[in-house]
């Protein structure tokens, strides 16, 4: 139990600090995708075609000058996405290519320039996600799936919103119920975001509010509740954890789909306890059982005996019947009682009585004997 406890203390202080270091997280005004990429190529391409179309060719230098600054600062502005990061890339451009190659080359120049601010602005989001975009710092729209385009400078992309149901482990530790036994519960929470907008403006981190509220809520169910209730009750009691936290996120835009607990974990005095209670409890039931099977059992054999002695014949039926089964069980010795012996004797003389007159020998009963034999 210490061992287990000291696990989870671990993982908690461990989520703890990757909820503080998501707080802190590198947030960018855009994100420089593949397509992206191309774009910043096309202009690329277009910048040593306007300089064929105005009959000034540029020379082979001159063309791997341009390409690998506008490639280099493209990767600048790739790790770190800030317009004025794209900015800084652009007037580098203009300033290292400009000095670096001949002064007919200004229109390739430009068409490099413009390559590096509308390259950021293609932005696109995946299916499950959604982006929500400020313009200006105010809030401007929520981007679907798919490709967009935003203004270069004015708009930014302040964060992707996973629109796909999340489950989230949390557990409340060493937490008291209300007839004062500590337990330690660990459950799962299934939720997800079904308003980017609210999600991103309302709260700093929907994350960590999530899963610390419903720490807070489940600690609160425990207080409420006795231990057998949290034992015997569990869909129930995560049926109100997750209508107490689902009120609560409804206004981030967050719905909590269900709350399941997967352990529950005692005190080991406290487990040994409620084993042998329950053990006990086995065997009262076993006796009250095995009682209740006796009185019927009497209640049959009382049946029995009023139609055995209404009916003796019946009885010396059973009697045979009982010795039958006994010859079958053991063939060397059987042991009958004295009542037993006579009913069958008799009715075994009876049988060979009458199947003696059929044949015409008389029978021991009524053979005569003289008075040497009888000696």
């Amino acid at each position: 139990m210490k061992q287990h406890t000291d696990t989870q203390s671990s993982g908690a202080r461990i989520k703890a600090l990757s909820h503080r270091m998501r707080r802190f997280r590198f947030t960018g005004n855009f994100s420089m995708t593949t397509l992206s990429a191309l774009v910043l190529v096309l202009f690329a391409v277009l910048a040593v075609t306007l300089q064929l179309a105005i009959g000034l060719p540029p020379s082979p230098e001159a063309i791997a000058i341009i390409i690998g600054v506008l490639a280099a600062n493209g990767i600048i502005i790739a790790i770190v996405p800030l317009w004025s990061v794209v900015l800084l890339m652009t007037v580098t451009f203009w300033a290292v290519t400009g000095y670096l190659v001949p002064e007919n080359m200004l229109p390739a120049l430009l068409v490099g320039a413009a390559g590096l601010l509308v390259a950021p602005a293609i932005q696109i989001v995946q299916q499950w996600d959604r982006a929500v975009v400020f313009r200006l710092g105010k809030f401007k729209r929520v981007l679907e799936p798919g490709p967009h385009v935003i203004l270069p400078v004015l708009d930014s992309v302040i964060g992707h919103v996973d629109m796909r149901i999340r489950v989230t482990d949390f557990s409340a530790e060493r937490s008291v119920t209300s007839d004062t036994v500590p337990v330690h519960v660990d459950a799962l929470a299934f939720w997800m975001v079904w308003d980017a907008e609210k999600a991103l403006l309302e709260v700093e981190d929907y994350f960590a509010a999530v899963t610390l509220s419903a720490q807070t809520v489940l600690r609160d169910t425990i207080g409420r509740n006795e231990l057998a209730t949290l034992l015997s009750d569990r869909e129930t009691l995560g049926a109100q954890i997750q209508e107490t936290l689902d009120r609560k996120t409804s206004p981030w835009g967050i719905t909590i789909l269900s709350i399941e607990f997967t352990e529950i974990l005692l005190p080991k005095e406290l487990e040994d306890a409620l084993s042998r209670r329950a053990q006990a409890e086995r065997e009262r039931q076993a006796r009250v059982i095995l009682s209740s099977a006796e009185e019927e059992i009497a209640e049959r054999f009382a049946k029995a005996g009023a139609t055995y002695e209404k009916n003796p014949k019946a009885f010396e039926l059973r009697a045979m019947n009982l010795v039958f089964d006994g010859m079958k069980q053991n063939k060397n010795m059987i042991l009958v009682p004295t009542h037993a012996v006579e009913s069958i004797g008799g009715a075994l003389g009876l049988a060979a009585k009458r199947a003696n007159d059929v044949d015409g020998t008389p029978t021991a009963d009524t053979r005569s004997t003289t008075p040497e034999e009888h000696s």
